[in-house]
């Protein structure tokens, strides 16, 4: 028991002491949406694992 609350005190004093931040803030860049060439070209890769996931199940 008295590990379990030296723990928590632990646990509330570390979080308590990284609260706060002086740092400046990070602006970030602004985000480039490519367009995709044809709406077919992402079902690829669920139906490979769909089969993939299929076979294994099968061959147990």
């Amino acid at each position: 028991m008295k590990k379990l609350v030296l723990a928590a005190a632990l646990a509330a004093a570390a979080s308590s002491a990284t609260a706060g931040n002086l740092a400046e803030p990070i602006v970030e860049a602004p985000v480039i949406v490519e367009e995709t060439r044809s709406s077919s070209s992402g079902i690829w890769l669920p139906l490979i694992l769909l089969v993939l996931v299929g076979a294994a199940v099968a061959s147990s």
